[in-house]
């Protein structure tokens, strides 16, 4: 108990001085005219502080950034459910009934049940709440996982395996003469494959050919890291200018 109440107090002393040090700072900034107070200064203000308390999971977990996590994780959620309603809900299944009647009754009966079965089957997904008959969402989520692996495994196949395979089968050799490009991709298919090929001793020729497709590997984790790197460092120069050039005007 006395260590929880000291953790308690810790993290308050913590909130308190955080929210502090950005009143002083915006208020700095507003009364010498770099801010401007507004509904716009209001928003820089906000996504400056919020930038800093996500950031501050760098140094240790702390309350700040598990309040800011909170936060992030409230307004996706409403963002997502008012992005689901305008877009799925109220065109598919409330403003869908203005389309259904007409004198053929075939053509409404499908169209009512186009409307009351993914109704019913989305519905179903509550059932969750109660524990007797929770048993019941099942039949959503077969639904879902049948229809998601129909439609994702012809494009997965068609995406990763088939257009992968392609830039493989290159020709080796032209008019022009050989197409070094095309080799290197070949050989280190090649090497590769062999690598995973566990059935035969990694000794002799094999083994170096596999110790060829480790080279190839490491290569490719290589490339794949940096990319990664790249593409997390440019997420932080752009929070960075952001903090520095529109919230503390240093960088002009």
């Amino acid at each position: 108990m006395e260590a929880n109440q000291s953790n308690l107090k810790k993290d308050s002393i913590v909130i308190v001085l955080f929210f502090l040090a950005l009143i002083v700072v915006n208020g700095i900034l507003v009364g010498t005219g770099k801010l401007k107070f507004g509904t716009e200064g209001f928003g820089i203000m906000v996504a400056a502080a919020l930038t800093i308390a996500l950031y501050s999971f760098l140094y240790q977990d702390n309350p700040i950034f598990k309040m800011a996590e909170h936060f992030y994780v409230g307004v996706a959620t409403a963002y997502l459910f008012i992005v689901t309603w305008y877009s799925v809900i109220l065109p598919d299944v409330i403003l869908a009934w203005k389309d259904v009647g007409g004198t053929d009754v075939w053509v409404t009966i499908s169209k009512s049940l186009a409307i009351i079965v993914p109704t019913i089957l989305g519905l179903l997904v509550y059932t969750r709440l109660v524990p007797r008959i929770s048993w019941v969402s099942r039949i959503t989520f077969a639904a879902m996982i049948g229809f998601g692996a129909g439609f994702a495994i012809p494009n997965y196949i068609t995406s990763h395996i088939l257009k992968q395979a392609k830039p493989s089968m290159l020709s080796l050799w032209t008019a022009a003469g050989p197409q070094w490009g095309a080799i290197v991709i070949f050989v280190g298919v090649i090497t590769t494959l062999v690598y995973f090929f566990f059935s035969v001793e990694h000794k002799g020729s094999i083994g170096f050919i596999a110790k060829v497709g480790v080279w190839f590997l490491m290569i490719s984790f290589g490339a794949s890291f940096g990319y990664t790197v790249m593409a997390r460092v440019s997420l932080l120069i752009g929070r960075v200018s952001f903090l520095f050039g529109e919230w503390i005007p240093l960088i002009n």
